[in-house]
């Protein structure tokens, strides 16, 4: 595989300009899979967990490689941090990697009606907004003519309903305007501003017809706990969508259990199902 770096959007932060960065995982023309098929790959567009803030893109690169080796192109894109853009920039950018990536299909090997968006922790959370609203609100006005709809979604311990996060005990505040849900939705405290805080929480948008979900989650996650996970599953079974839920029973937050192959076995067997091998 080959690794490649780009430049995807820059955005005008405060007068000033703030790029955003996104890496690609794709096939070599000599690799076992590529040869054997030459047709475009499936492709995963995954998102860094870092609470909303600046992200270092490589956590789960030994991940992606093992994608990427199974022959899926696998993009990973960074979003505007929460102390330069409050939510929806974060889905906004990302939603615009989504069409970035479509819009460079050929360069990439990608095929751009197999695209997949996964997701850890304050990443998931963006991709899971992605995935639920598609092609509408939160979009930038600039970008590529290209739809963000996808065709598959994989949630890792991903916050689903802001308001709830402190409704079970946590390693941390989730609710004061420095945590990083109230930063996220404009340094507000999240019990005093619900309404913003539910437009920012994936579990507002479950309806019927959405993409397959896949949902895994730590039994002992110490800080988006297990209850974050079961009332997103119980909201997409009310309405109706395609939805896994694996509980990871000793796993905590993006540890243990995470770093197994069985875990990434269960995506692989998930995507290859939605969008392909």
């Amino acid at each position: 595989m080959e690794h490649r770096d780009y430049i995807y959007a820059t955005r005008e932060v405060d007068g000033e300009s703030y790029d955003l960065h996104l890496y690609a995982l794709v096939p070599r023309p000599n690799d076992p899979i590529a040869a054997r098929d030459a047709d475009p790959r499936p492709c995963v567009v995954f998102c860094q967990g870092s609470a909303w803030h600046k992200q270092w893109l490589y956590g789960h690169y030994v991940h992606h490689v093992r994608l990427a080796e199974q022959g899926y192109v696998v993009v990973c894109a960074e979003y505007r941090p929460s102390d330069v853009a409050p939510f929806p920039a974060q889905a906004i950018d990302f939603k615009t990697a989504v069409r970035w990536v479509r819009d460079h299909a050929g360069e990439l090997q990608a095929d751009p009606e197999r695209l997949a968006v996964w997701g850890d922790s304050s990443g998931a959370h963006t991709a899971m907004m992605v995935g639920f609203t598609g092609d509408g609100w939160p979009s930038a006005d600039d970008d590529p003519e290209q739809t963000a709809a996808v065709s598959a979604i994989v949630d890792w311990y991903g916050p689903t309903s802001l308001k709830h996060m402190n409704t079970v005990p946590s390693s941390q505040d989730h609710t004061g305007p420095a945590s990083p849900e109230g930063m996220v939705i404009g340094r507000l405290n999240v019990l005093e501003h619900q309404d913003e805080a539910d437009q920012a929480s994936p579990v507002t948008y479950a309806r019927p017809g959405l993409p397959p979900v896949l949902m895994m989650h730590g039994g002992r996650d110490q800080l988006v706990a297990f209850d974050q996970a079961c009332r997103l599953y119980q909201r997409l079974r009310e309405v109706g969508a395609q939805v896994e839920f694996y509980k990871l029973d000793n796993a905590c937050h993006g540890r243990d259990g995470f770093n197994s192959q069985a875990a990434v076995g269960l995506v692989l067997v998930f995507l290859r199902r939605t969008i392909g091998e």
